[in-house]
């Protein structure tokens, strides 16, 4: 097997190294593991491509790239140039350090990148890695991600529906509980969730040159969150999957709109 893996914490972060991993374990030894990873940090960019201005790619190794750009160019970058002669079987995205379960989902460059492989037809996962307490005492914070992270996509490779029966190819959203990997109670297919109280904002600050500048905030990571959710699943100790697509209608809606548009 093939497999490009990609992020957005940029090219030297170690959930990065952790996926590789994880990746090497999947593509066994006759496989092939090739990263095209964001030069820089790439946080919170959601799935954005850079449009309007190229994207700088250098190689840095054997079947290792750094691209100037998100992670969704860093997978167009692997499929129509970098790999454009030997394209993956598989697309893996993380593993990214701190959750992407409820609202983060929104946000996350991480999900972006595997969003990009599936409406470039592959099959794709992200994976991220819950952080907490229970993680911050740990000599690896990885850890759940580490050693339970290739059993997981390996039960999404035999069992995940990758086409959902539209025109959608289906990718998938894994996070890893804040816990040791000896701490975790096992899978949970879960929907996305949403966090109660604060969520991202913005405040101001005055740097010493006087200048004043806004900064993002974001909101309590363990605060409660949808019942039977990936956030409380998480919580509770368990590793979420979420299936997701790149479809943002709300299909439940189009039939009663349509039906009250057509009356007035």
């Amino acid at each position: 097997m093939r497999i490009l893996i990609t992020n957005d914490d940029g090219i030297n972060a170690p959930g990065l190294e952790v996926l590789a991993e994880i990746a090497a374990e999947i593509a066994g030894p006759d496989g092939e593991v090739w990263t095209v990873a964001p030069a820089f940090e790439q946080s919170g960019v959601g799935h954005c491509i850079s449009y309007a201005h190229p994207t700088m790619l250098a190689q840095l190794g054997p079947r290792r790239f750094a691209a100037e750009g998100s992670p969704a160019d860093c997978v167009l970058a692997a499929l129509f140039d970098v790999m454009v002669d030997t394209p993956p079987d598989l697309v893996l995205s993380g593993v990214n350090r701190g959750n992407n379960a409820g609202e983060n989902a929104m946000y996350s460059g991480t999900i972006g990148g595997a969003m990009e492989a599936a409406l470039q037809g592959l099959p794709a996962i992200a994976l991220s890695q819950y952080l907490g307490p229970r993680t911050a005492g740990l000599d690896d914070p990885f850890d759940c991600a580490r050693r339970l992270g290739a059993k997981t996509v390996r039960q999404l490779l035999q069992h995940g529906d990758w086409t959902a029966g539209d025109d959608f190819r289906l990718f998938y959203n894994v996070n890893f509980p804040p816990v040791a990997a000896s701490e975790a109670r096992g899978l949970r297919v879960a929907p996305q969730g949403r966090r109660g109280g604060e969520r991202f904002g913005m405040r101001p600050f005055v740097a010493p040159n006087g200048r004043r500048y806004l900064w993002i905030s974001g909101g309590a990571q363990d605060a409660e969150a949808t019942p039977g959710s990936d956030v409380a699943a998480n919580l509770d100790g368990f590793i979420t999957v979420t299936p997701m697509r790149p479809d943002l209608t709300c299909h439940a809606s189009l039939q009663g709109l349509a039906q009250a548009l057509d009356e007035g």
